[in-house]
């Protein structure tokens, strides 16, 4: 097998939450690319359905379903869905996530807890669904979305919820991937610096301190991301587990 061809997805079935915008929708375009179907998975429909059209357009077998990530029925029953529409799930995304910027001491619960929900407790659940599918065909590949916040300390925004989401999805991801070896079930994660995204680039006032404090002088791009992404989920990664790998134009090296 040629180098090329241990990258190819072709028959591989994905599912990726948050998938409709960002990260997510460039993660399924590069999968379908590759040769997998996919599934978008969201809450927002209405961007859901658009990034299926527009993988369909290109031939690509693909669905969009609804879930709340941090709701166990909600996680089973697009899992089922999935599992239903493709017969199996070889890929994982498991890529939902926010970012609520408040101070620690004026935080309230309400907005601790969610974050720790969608971005911890969801991959989780999803994580959790999707390797009882793997572990009964003794195979898969799952990516956990964590943050090189998950690393390092954010300034000048406070956002110690998030940070501590992020770290705690590379732990996961860490304890997953040694839990189900024996299985072949494959578990890693991505660690994004800043990305233009929605949820970056909304928060205009800091991007000057981000870019400035990054090494190379800007925010990644989505699409940047996406080899990594094919890489983990192909079988050229048969050998790398429990890995974080920092994507972030060498901002935690300084």
């Amino acid at each position: 097998m040629g180098v090329v061809d241990m990258f190819s997805l072709v028959g591989k079935k994905a599912f990726v939450t948050g998938g409709a915008q960002g990260i997510g929708k460039s993660a399924a375009l590069a999968f379908a690319e590759a040769g997998a179907d996919v599934a978008i998975v969201d809450l927002d429909m209405g961007k859901a359905e658009a990034a299926v059209v527009e993988l369909r357009s290109r031939g690509v077998r693909s669905l969009a379903v609804k879930c709340d990530v941090t709701n166990p029925a909600d996680v089973d029953a697009m899992i089922a869905r999935v599992v239903d529409e493709f017969g199996t799930i070889d890929i994982a995304f498991n890529n939902a996530g926010i970012c609520i910027n408040e101070n620690a001491e004026t935080m309230s619960f309400e907005s601790w807890k969610k974050v720790i929900d969608i971005n911890l407790t969801g991959i989780f659940l999803t994580a959790r669904a999707a390797g009882r599918v793997m572990i009964g065909k003794r195979r898969g590949a799952i990516i956990n979305t964590a943050s090189m916040s998950g690393h390092i300390v954010n300034q000048p925004q406070p956002q110690c919820a998030y940070n501590a989401s992020k770290a705690g999805v590379i732990m996961l991801t860490k304890s997953l991937a040694v839990e189900w070896a024996p299985y072949g079930v494959r578990v890693n994660c991505i660690s994004p610096g800043y990305i233009g995204t929605a949820m970056t680039l909304k928060a205009a006032q800091w991007i000057p301190s981000w870019e400035a404090a990054t090494p190379q002088k800007r925010m990644g791009k989505p699409e940047e991301l996406t080899s990594a992404l094919v890489y983990l989920a192909s079988d050229s990664a048969g050998f790398t587990t429990g890995t974080d790998l920092v994507i972030d134009g060498a901002f935690t090296c300084v």
